[in-house]
């Protein structure tokens, strides 16, 4: 449907590239200095983890570096890329592991490295990478046509992964191993249609299948198989999202799985790792199949479950979130979270499992760059986020700016600068809960979710876009309510203490900045909505976009406290509903905030009796 523009024709600005600054600044642009698994990981020649952390570091590092043009960044992704290169076996063996080891070693991390040196590719055009990526899946061909290699645990639930760099391959060499090669794997892939029945209700035991992590890799599975068989079509992700939505949705757009499935209750966790891999699905998904409900789903994860789990320096991280979360206290006794244990959800390096420390690092620099795709007839601005595209056009230099404080603010300025007169659309993809679209306050008509500007474009011209949007409540489970306004969810917040946890634990030292907390409440929660009256506020705001301290938005609502207890056998955490909707005070006027702001909140109450 939309085909990516080079990876360095893109330039994040405004709110977004101070996000990408603030993660620059944080811990993912300093692990590889503080982290052992990613500091003197067997990747580079050390003696730690070989497996999949330094690939999903680098998955998001390297976009990173490159879209912030940061000399430093880019020169410490070199670093890496050049000593795994220099480590690639002569028959096109790339993972850190002897020969012998090679049948026992989970093919996983070989398709994440694989994807690694696709998107490396994709920001520098080194012939040498595209080389090691070719005679790595040649490799990989070889050995699984001859039987000496088979899919399994990991690799076998997510083998799609692998057509990713393998399309990369098929663009720029076309050779009949490479479908055979994607046509193996899907043989030998897990079939994730046959699981739905496992989906229903959440299990009291661990499985690959029902694991969050996998799911949320696995929507895209249909889509690259098509772009890489070509062949059609035929809408399995979407029906996949509703049956999960339905048994294990949550109303900021993700599922609960803590690690695995958990059923719709606001007081289970949802992985951080399933929140980037959501996003990636949906901007796969989005490009390939041009269907509106994955870049709204991806709106939806973006701002507001992603950057809820993430503190605002973001230099610390959750392994988990809950729709309901009034405390981040370590849990004693039996475990809270399905299969993770009582840390999960505290905010710190490696909160229970270091997966999600490598792996969140992905999410906004990827979201960037789906900010603009190329469309047959010109430009599609998919994501209304401020950037730049600086493209060519039969030769002609083409630029388009857009300057916003979407979601924040209904509105756009675009800006387009051509050398010389040329005629091309530029497409906008317009927000399905958008009423009153306007360009330069003239109300225009929008056609299917995208608006059309067709011309002859000459010199440097702009417009500004404009829309309205009307808070209201959403239906949840339990005969609760959550606020909604354009694409972001409302919070009350509590008011929150930090204490601060330095240690070491298994030779991983926790130190400030990259130390953990605890979040303790210092105020009150038990509430529920005194009335349906929402009344929106536009506020400064501060530098950090989805700002704890400074929101720049807020809801006015009224709320009366309601009998709510703990779950049972906890005494911090929130029972999953009140025991009553009677209100047991008179209203009180507060405010809810973005729920990406609110690292402690209520978000799903009932409107009181």
């Amino acid at each position: 449907m939309y085909t990516r523009f080079k990876a360095t024709e893109y330039k994040p600005e405004g709110w977004l590239r101070r996000q990408l600054e603030i993660q620059a600044n944080g811990l993912s642009g300093n692990l590889d200095k503080v982290w052992p698994d990613v500091r003197d990981s067997a990747w580079i020649g050390g003696d730690r983890e070989g497996w999949e952390r330094v690939p999903y570091w680098l998955d998001g590092f390297i976009p990173l570096a490159f879209l912030l043009e940061d000399k430093d960044l880019i020169a410490r992704a070199k670093k890496y890329i050049d000593a795994i290169l220099e480590r690639q076996q002569s028959d096109g063996w790339i993972c850190p592991c002897s020969e012998e080891q090679r049948e026992s070693y989970d093919l996983w991390a070989h398709f994440l490295i694989g994807k690694v040196f696709a998107l490396y590719y994709d920001f520098t055009e080194e012939h040498r990478v595209l080389d090691a990526l070719y005679r790595s899946m040649k490799c990989l061909h070889t050995m699984l046509e001859s039987k000496k290699l088979h899919l399994f645990a990991w690799g076998q639930f997510r083998w799609f992964e692998c057509l990713i760099p393998l399309l990369t391959l098929k663009k720029h060499y076309n050779e009949p191993w490479i479908t055979e090669l994607g046509r193996e794997l899907q043989k030998q892939g897990a079939d994730y249609s046959s699981f739905t029945e496992r989906w229903k209700k959440p299990l009291n035991v661990w499985t690959l299948e029902t694991h969050i992590v996998n799911i949320g890799m696995m929507f895209k599975y249909e889509a690259l198989t098509c772009a890489l068989f070509d062949e059609k079509y035929t809408g399995i992700a979407e029906k996949l999202w509703s049956f999960l939505e339905k048994y294990n949705g949550t109303v900021v757009g993700t599922f609960a799985g803590d690690e695995c499935l958990a059923g719709t209750a606001n007081n289970r966790g949802t992985e951080l790792c399933s929140v980037a891999e959501l996003m990636y699905s949906c901007e796969v998904l989005y490009e390939l199949t041009g269907k509106q409900i994955w870049a709204e789903r991806l709106e939806k994860l973006a701002f507001n479950s992603f950057p809820a789990t993430n503190s605002d320096d973001m230099w610390t991280h959750q392994y988990l979130q809950m729709v309901n979360q009034i405390a981040c206290i370590s849990v004693p006794g039996k475990p809270f979270f399905g299969s993770n244990g009582g840390t999960a959800h505290l905010f710190g390096l490696e909160p229970n499992y270091g997966c999600c420390t490598a792996n969140f690092n992905q999410a906004w620099p990827k979201l960037a760059m789906n900010v603009f795709l190329k469309a047959k007839d010109g430009i599609l601005c998919a994501l209304l986020l401020p950037a730049a595209l600086k493209t060519v056009i039969n030769g002609n230099n083409v630029t388009v700016e857009t300057e916003t404080q979407y979601p924040f603010r209904n509105c756009c300025k675009f800006t387009v600068k051509a050398d010389k007169p040329i005629n091309f659309a530029l497409k906008i993809r317009i927000p399905t809960f958008a009423e009153k679209v306007c360009v330069n306050g003239k109300e225009v008509q929008v056609k299917r979710g995208i608006l059309t500007v067709k011309k002859l474009w000459s010199g440097e011209e702009s417009f500004t876009l404009s829309f309205t949007a009307q808070p209201h409540f959403v239906s949840r489970p339990f005969g609760l309510k959550a606020v909604q306004y354009g694409n972001l969810f409302f919070s009350l917040p509590i008011e929150t203490e930090y204490k601060m946890l330095e240690y070491t634990d298994c030779n991983v030292e926790r130190k400030f900045p990259y130390c953990d907390y605890e979040l303790i409440p210092l105020s009150e929660w038990r509430y529920g909505f005194a009335d349906t009256s929402l009344t929106v506020t536009e506020k400064e705001g501060d530098d950090v976009p989805f700002s704890s301290k400074a929101p720049s938005l807020a809801i006015k609502a009224s709320f009366s406290r309601v009998n709510w207890d703990f779950a049972e056998g906890y005494i911090n955490i929130a029972e999953r509903k009140p025991v009553s909707y009677k209100a047991l005070s008179a209203s009180t006027e507060m405010e809810l905030i973005p729920y990406g702001c609110a690292k402690l909140r209520m978000t799903e109450m009932p409107i009181v009796k």
